[in-house]
């Protein structure tokens, strides 16, 4: 069973967070960063599915800073819509949101990071600005390749599509070769290959993905 928070970011902001509490034996914390679309009824299935693999869960609302509980549908005017959100939204001042999370979960345990598309290049970026996180998986995370003088603070996992049209495998391997110590997977599937929309949905991919997303968390949380 999932509910909303309110968090307060350094700068004052309050903020709304999913919040979803651990199942079974506590593993540790887990911010999850929302795709483009803000905290959607599919990123709430992925933070429940965590928890019932043992993690407390905080996906932040990061759009919130410009409209409350902002949520954005796949398609047409409300695409465009979730673009310019992201667009408008930055990096700074999502990483005061993470932050925030970060400083709550940590409390209680050690803390790790998650996030998919656009999450997953806020997950690159908080990997290198955000105090206080063992670790750090990122999901398909298009704006990595600009972002490749950030120096992670801790270890990361990344995970793409090889046929994302997206992400260029030559973008990835633009990663790789800067970034030596960060573990780079490459899966035959599309971008998005964890959403729900079934064009772009891979079951192998989401699993194999997950499987080393969790021996990954394992080896830097416990």
């Amino acid at each position: 069973m999932g509910d909303w928070i309110t968090l307060t970011a350094s700068d004052g902001h309050s903020f709304q967070a999913f919040s979803a509490p651990h199942h079974g034996p506590y593993k540790g914390g887990l911010v999850l960063i929302q795709e483009i679309f803000g905290v959607t009824s599919h990123i709430q299935s992925l933070c429940h599915e965590f928890a019932e693999l043992g993690y407390d869960v905080l996906a932040p609302c990061i759009f919130d800073r410009l409209k409350p509980n902002a949520a954005f549908g796949y398609e047409g005017d409300e695409l465009q819509q979730a673009v310019d959100f992201a667009g408008r939204s930055g990096v700074e001042t999502p990483m005061l949101d993470i932050q925030a999370c970060v400083d709550l979960l940590k409390q209680d345990g050690p803390v790790s990071i998650t996030g998919f598309c656009y999450g997953g290049s806020l997950t690159w970026m908080a990997a290198a600005r955000v105090e206080g996180l063992a670790s750090a998986v990122g999901y398909y995370g298009r704006l990595i390749p600009e972002h490749l003088d950030e120096q992670p603070r801790c270890p990361v996992v990344l995970h793409f599509g090889e046929r994302d049209a997206s992400i260029p495998l030559e973008n990835v391997e633009k990663i790789r070769s800067s970034h030596l110590e960060v573990d780079i997977h490459i899966f035959d599937a599309e971008h998005g290959f964890c959403s729900d929309r079934p064009a772009n949905y891979s079951t192998d991919a989401k699993a194999s993905a997950l499987a080393l997303t969790l021996a990954h968390f394992d080896a830097h949380m416990s």
